[in-house]
């Protein structure tokens, strides 16, 4: 979709999946205390009283769910897992697929990694798709992400959208 992390289209794409797996979560949570009765502890629990997590942000969920019809099932069964959700990836997971490890912004697009066998230096995958796609990954070009600590912003001759892209956590702004 490539959308810079601090863009609008980011955070209301970041609203609407949380908000969908968090609906199928609740959703599927209560139809499993359906069937074998809510989990030991859910008397007293916020989601007991009808407090949903986005509640307890003051956030009001989209329409794009019927969450009144979602709300007054739990009342009446409630649910039956006290955790629902749990981001991924893990720090496994991503080497496996060369993804974040994470699902926040990358802490620098160049990394030493250190295994059994020895250390390697990885490159953003996706950042050096691009750049090769653009002809400007080079030998120079490494040595200057090096020089840059894993930082494009200042690099001469990448394109303005593909900076956007692939700032790092400590360029953006911690309000995005």
């Amino acid at each position: 979709m490539r959308f810079p992390f601090e863009s609008e289209e980011a955070q209301k794409l970041n609203r609407d999946i949380f908000e969908t797996i968090y609906y199928a979560a609740l959703k599927a949570s209560c139809e499993l205390a359906k069937a074998n009765g809510p989990y030991e502890t859910y008397p007293g629990s916020p989601v007991s009283k009808g407090i949903l997590q986005f509640d307890m942000w003051n956030v009001k969920p989209s329409n794009r769910w019927n969450w009144p019809e979602l709300r007054s099932d739990i009342s009446q069964y409630g649910v039956r897992n006290s955790l629902l959700v749990a981001p991924m990836p893990t720090a496994s997971t991503a080497q496996i697929l060369g993804n974040n490890e994470s699902i926040e912004p990358y802490t620098s697009n160049l990394y030493v990694r250190r295994v059994l066998s020895g250390e390697f230096q990885v490159v953003n995958d996706h950042l050096l798709k691009d750049l090769t796609e653009l002809g400007l990954w080079n030998p120079d070009m490494k040595n200057r992400l090096m020089y840059e600590n894993g930082s494009i912003q200042n690099i001469e001759g990448i394109p303005d959208d593909i900076k956007a892209l692939y700032k790092t956590v400590w360029e953006i702004s911690q309000k995005a």
